[in-house]
């Protein structure tokens, strides 16, 4: 049964992170500037309001130290303590060019790394917040970043140019881009479906398994783009899952359940589903999707998607179905455009925080897989 946590906000809640530390500890943030610290019941710990009323766009915790919450809102990044929120412990004012969107902490939390409107990718060292790293490639705004794991010197961006991008630190041109267009096309054209009009595919948010080697990446089209990272970081196969209706905002890997393979996805359509694609033709070797990658600029157009005034049914009555033929393991009707998804260990029970166009959270209890 799916519950919902209130008093926390009063604003629509835009981000959610969770901390890895013994207390697991949730953090959320909203319009406004509103970033709230929840017990893992879902009591409200602590509420701070960010300078200046801006949207607080994205929420991280340290994970290796769960006393270090990062938050961004417009071009700034600040360190909170979330066991105390009087105040900033830090705060990297200018750290992006423009307004952030997204950011990612490597293992260590040595490095912070931050997308932005200007279609950059900024990487800062930790403590301190200095700047080391500047990724210029991105040709519209860049919506999500991520670390690969056990790799540390690579990061992953995704954007609105519908690109996805691996980075290796080192150098500041990325070692492949991937044009989610062309394959998109390519796939429409395979299944003999031309003339039909299909969102473009704007990528929404990129997340890495806990292997380092399967990236997904969740785009306007509907579809979670997939793709296998082999040796020397070279991009060996691509493929998609047909996820949702409606645009792709989410998409989350779970590295809690059984195998890092599990993904969490989440839509415009309203729905969240959690899939298994363990065998997958790009997870498993014995695949033959093709690669195909280009860099075509496109317009740039500030379209963001903040989606508001809609209203929220109870989500208590939400339909969660748990599915054993083809597609998704479990569909949750949850009735409301998804802003974030966050997977979490809430007293031992592997659960979905789903973040949507309310000022209340809402938590699925997953089946045990």
């Amino acid at each position: 049964m799916a519950k919902l946590w209130r008093e926390g906000h009063s604003t629509a809640i835009l981000c959610v992170s969770a901390s890895p530390g013994p207390e697991g500890l949730i953090a959320s943030g909203s319009e406004r500037g509103e970033v709230a610290v929840w017990s893992q019941e879902g009591c409200v710990l602590g509420r701070l309001n960010l300078p200046g009323e801006m949207d607080c766009t994205s929420v991280a915790f340290s994970p290796t130290a769960p006393d270090l919450l990062y938050v961004s809102y417009g071009d700034t990044v600040s360190s909170l303590d979330p066991r105390n929120l009087n105040g900033t412990v830090e705060e990297f004012v200018g750290a992006g060019e423009e307004e952030i969107n997204a950011l990612a902490l490597n293992e260590s939390g040595s490095t912070l790394a931050l997308a932005d409107d200007s279609g950059v990718v900024r990487i800062l060292e930790l403590p301190g917040g200095k700047v080391c790293r500047t990724l210029r490639r991105h040709t519209n705004i860049c919506s999500s970043v991520a670390f690969r794991p056990h790799r540390p010197n690579n990061v992953v961006s995704a954007g609105l140019d519908m690109q996805v991008m691996l980075w290796g630190l080192q150098k500041t041109r990325p070692i492949w881009t991937l044009n989610l267009q062309d394959l998109a096309e390519e796939e429409d054209n395979n299944q003999q479906r031309p003339g039909q009009l299909f969102n473009p595919p704007l990528a929404h948010c990129v997340s890495v398994a806990s292997c380092g080697n399967i990236v997904a990446c969740a785009a306007e089209d509907g579809r979670v783009h997939l793709m296998r990272v082999g040796g020397g970081s070279k991009l060996e196969q691509q493929g998609a899952l047909k996820a949702h209706c409606q645009g792709a905002s989410q998409a989350h890997f779970i590295p809690f359940l059984s195998h890092p393979y599990w993904l969490a996805t989440g839509g415009n359509d309203g729905h969240v589903a959690l899939w298994d694609v363990s065998k997958h033709p790009v997870v498993t070797p014995e695949g033959k999707a093709k690669v195909k990658g280009a860099t075509a600029p496109q317009r740039k157009s500030k379209s963001k998607a903040k989606r508001k005034g809609q209203e929220v049914r109870e989500k208590d009555e939400a339909e969660v179905e748990v599915m054993d033929k083809p597609g998704p393991k479990v569909n949750i009707d949850h009735g409301d455009k998804v802003n974030w998804l966050c997977p979490a260990l809430l007293k031992g029970t592997a659960s979905l925080l789903v973040a949507d166009q309310s000022s209340s959270l809402t938590v699925y209890p997953l089946p045990e897989a």
